[in-house]
């Protein structure tokens, strides 16, 4: 693929990953965590490792994702005192 489009997924990548360090809320940082993870896999793609942007995809994307978004409302938010 074309250097200016990988050099595009890779600035995205590094906005998501500033942008989940930062944001303060845990629902937000963990579907911008997926979101980066699912550019992750396009920039593997765009490499050319079709099968690491696929697995990239499925595991980093998907079910981490979802896994993380479990485990925030499975939680409670305040201490008990």
């Amino acid at each position: 693929m074309s250097e200016v489009l990988i050099a595009f997924f890779f600035f995205l990548a590094a906005v998501a990953a500033v942008v989940a360090l930062r944001v303060k809320d845990l629902l937000a940082a963990a579907v911008v965590l997926s979101l980066f993870s699912f550019l992750a896999a396009l920039l593997y793609v765009s490499l050319g490792a079709v099968d690491v942007g696929f697995n990239e995809a499925v595991l980093g994307a998907g079910v981490t994702g979802v896994l993380f978004v479990v485990a925030i409302f499975n939680t409670q938010r305040k201490s008990r005192d």
